[in-house]
Order: structure tokens, then C-alpha cells, then sequence
């Protein structure tokens, strides 16, 4: 499998930045996630998403939706509501949100 950045879509498009250090406590967290991938892709508004992990820790998620309302959608799931107050609880040290509307959008992929 070749990885591949999530394409550029046609603007504007509403992407989520969640930037966060972790806890060593992982219960229970690797299923909430695989659960919280399952419902996002439920969500007709969701184009996709990116995630890094510095090797001093630092995670960054970007996810990418078609409009406010698709991401409000998702803000106001019972379950996502359920697993941010888990994170809080026990799975994140400290986090950052940033949501912004993209205006420009465009990508390369190398044809070889």
C-alpha cells in the first residue's frame, strides 16, 4: 500500500486540527478509536483525515469536512461526546483544537 496524503478537495472545505500530547494510559483507547474511525465515515460531510506522532510525542490530527455542519455533526455525536470526556479523563495530557475554513486548495503525486 502506498501512503498518500488526503487529496486536495474543491474549497472551500472545513478542516480540524487536533494537536495533543498523550497519557501512558492506553485502556481502552486503541477501541474507541478504531469505533470513533467508524462513525466519522458515517458522516456524509467527512472527506478524509491525516495523523502524525512526533517521537517525543506530540500528535497531530487533521481532519477534513465539506462544511461547519458536517463537523457540528460530528462535535455533537453522543459517542464522540463520550470518548472526549474519556480523552480528558485519562488518555490526553493537554490538547489544542483549531478549526479554519480552507480557501486554497491543491496537491502533486508523482506518476513513476
Amino acid at each position: 500500500m502506498t501512503i498518500q496524503p488526503v487529496p486536495a478537495f474543491e474549497p472551500p472545505y472545513v478542516m480540524a486540527v487536533f494537536s495533543n500530547v498523550r497519557t501512558p494510559d492506553d485502556t481502552g483507547y486503541p477501541e474507541t478509536l478504531a469505533r470513533m474511525n467508524e462513525i466519522v465515515r458515517g458522516n456524509p460531510g467527512f472527506l478524509g483525515y491525516e495523523s502524525a506522532r512526533t517521537p517525543g510525542g506530540l500528535g497531530i490530527t487533521v481532519a477534513y469536512f465539506r462544511d461547519h455542519e458536517s463537523l457540528a455533526l460530528w462535535r455533537q455525536d453522543l459517542e464522540h461526546q463520550a470518548a472526549m470526556k474519556q480523552g480528558r479523563a485519562d488518555w490526553y495530557e493537554s490538547y489544542t483544537l483549531h478549526v479554519a475554513t480552507v480557501e486554497r486548495s491543491h496537491g502533486f503525486a508523482r506518476n513513476d
